[in-house]
């Protein structure tokens, strides 16, 4: 029963170790691993990963302000929730190769559409949960349609949308992994080509993966609390 833990502390260290140094590849053609090898892939996962939350964002937390502020599209805002569970994200990136071809491009869409469900619903629901009294105050007090949203709602309902950007870029982050299948070298390579790293390097390219999805969810957790307007932190239990 010692053999175990002691088997999985040798295969660990190999994984750090290849991080860490250069080695020849299975293939015993080229030098593979390091930290120059590994840096750049976590730039390119990094790139990918930023580009797809972006984009999301850009469409999803506007259209879940409207659709929140509306009173309207609920349906649609669970609908999309649902579909983007429901979808592999395998099969998009299949898809987008078939009209677009491998690329950047092509593994960013397919990353966009799995992020937006989470950032739009989160919109929504953080919208529709402000409290009726102030928005009819603000409305009182004169303010036009355009302003109840970007100095009541959009504020209020930012710890909910902040929820659901983390959610979707924890998710993208450990879905770029497939990213190679389409041309774009990221960490998953490492994982997705043992026949050239080794179980080394697919377990060190692992860590890497887990090391980058802890802290953008540690960020996005602090960007969170940060972003919650005090008066809703005090009136939390």
């Amino acid at each position: 029963m010692m053999h175990l833990p002691l088997a999985f502390l040798s295969d660990f260290g190999d994984a750090i170790d290849f991080i860490l140094h250069t080695r020849e590849a299975q293939t015993g053609t080229v030098q593979v691993g390091g930290l120059a090898e590994v840096l750049d892939f976590t730039w390119e996962h990094i790139k990918v990963s930023g580009a797809a939350i972006g984009v999301a964002c850009a469409f999803a937390v506007p259209v879940g302000l409207v659709l929140g502020h509306a009173g309207k599209g609920e349906l649609l805002a669970i609908s999309i929730s649902n579909v983007g569970r429901a979808v592999p994200s395998l099969a998009l990136i299949a898809f987008f190769v078939a009209y677009l071809g491998v690329g950047f491009t092509n593994v960013t869409l397919a990353l966009v559409l799995l992020a937006i469900p989470p950032i739009l619903t989160n919109t929504y629901v953080g919208v529709r949960q402000v409290d009726p009294d102030v928005i009819d105050a603000a409305r009182g007090m004169g303010l036009s349609p355009g302003e109840v949203v970007r100095r009541i709602e959009l504020p209020l309902a930012l710890p909910s949308i902040f929820g659901g950007i983390r959610t979707s870029a924890v998710n993208v982050v450990a879905t770029a992994t497939i990213a190679p299948l389409a041309g774009v070298l990221t960490l998953g390579d490492f994982i997705l080509s043992a026949n050239v790293y080794g179980q080394d390097g697919r377990l060190a390219g692992a860590i890497v993966v887990a090391l980058l999805a802890l802290f953008v969810e540690l960020a996005f957790a602090t960007l969170q609390r940060v972003v919650t307007p005090r008066g809703l932190t005090l009136r939390d239990p």
